[in-house]
């Protein structure tokens, strides 16, 4: 019988794994808008089953088979998101040596994964109301920066955090990120009052799009201000190379999903535009998480390789 120790992954397998698992946490994100702009989200009318004699799609009279197949493409997905999310937690408890904190971020992820499936039957249960979708969605960035921040763990040692910025640079992205939170949940509002609710006869949020969409443009304007500020910064302070790439990701991320916006609401928000603007919420999530990881410092990974440079020192010792 094998040992323990022999049953233990490999880092390139954990780094695998939670690299698929950031690509699932945004594919689910991208298919529920999928969902929503073709009126699929009721295509499947009940939960856990797809109808309520059937546990997979069937015909049934009032709903379009291609609603029914989307929604539950997607319900499929979520199974895939969750299996591959329990494989990462048994990885990581599974490794050798355990590391407390990466064992922490996947089983939140794993609790996560579960909450959000509840979430969704509750949302298909009660007929697609506004405020349930808005929560649904809104667990989908908040898995995909878990995601981030534990693919970093496995890359990182176990050292206490160690902060690459002075306090008043903390504080600054700090704040970025509790606007860019606030803008997640305007941006839910405003689909919640549009026209794309995930069926016709969904209850829709009783409020002017217009003035929503406003709140949402000026939060963004904050956003892309704050984020400018922190770009000064850090050229006086002397940022990282790694800090700087996340920077310009960030960056250029947020001003193309500014100008989707702009288009989208010219256009009149036409369905494919939604659903880019969707892709580039969770490319701006999973940037601002980036760069969240790339601010603070917890030593290399154990058994990693040395740098290049304390090699050659090594090897000149």
């Amino acid at each position: 019988m094998p040992s323990l120790s022999r049953l233990a992954p490999s880092y390139r397998l954990q780094h695998l794994a939670a690299v698929v698992l950031v690509g699932l946490q945004c594919l689910i994100a991208v298919t529920g808008a999928v969902v929503r702009v073709t009126s699929s989200g009721l295509g499947c009318p009940t939960w856990p089953r797809c109808t309520a004699s059937s546990l997979v799609p069937i015909a049934h009279s009032g709903i379009d088979p291609a609603n029914t197949w989307i929604e539950f493409g997607n319900r499929m997905l979520s199974g895939v998101v969750g299996v591959v999310t329990l494989i990462v937690f048994l990885l990581a408890v599974l490794a050798k040596p355990r590391r407390n904190r990466q064992v922490t971020l996947a089983g939140v992820m794993l609790l996560g994964v579960v909450a959000e499936a509840i979430i969704g039957g509750i949302t298909v249960l009660t007929g697609l109301s506004w405020w349930i979708v808005c929560v649904h969605f809104l667990v989908s960035p908040a898995l995909v920066w878990l995601s981030i921040v534990h693919l970093r763990a496995i890359n990182e040692g176990d050292a206490k955090p160690r902060w690459l910025l002075p306090l008043p640079l903390r504080g600054l992205l700090v704040a970025l990120s509790v606007v860019f939170t606030v803008l997640l949940i305007a941006g839910t509002l405003v689909t919640a009052a549009g026209p794309h609710g995930g069926d016709a006869r969904s209850p829709r949020l009783p409020l002017p799009v217009a003035s929503l969409t406003q709140l949402h443009g000026d939060l963004l304007v904050a956003f892309l201000a704050m984020l400018v500020a922190l770009g000064f910064a850090l050229r006086a302070f002397s940022a990282t190379k790694r800090m700087w790439r996340r920077y310009w990701t960030l960056l250029a991320v947020t001003l193309v999903q500014g100008l989707i916006g702009f288009v989208q609401y010219l256009l009149s928000v036409p369905m494919a535009l939604v659903v880019v603007h969707v892709i580039g919420a969770v490319v701006v999530t999973a940037s601002t998480a980036a760069l969240w990881c790339a601010a603070r410092d917890r030593g290399p990974r154990l058994g990693a390789p040395a740098p290049e440079a304390e090699r050659l020192d090594a090897q000149q010792v």
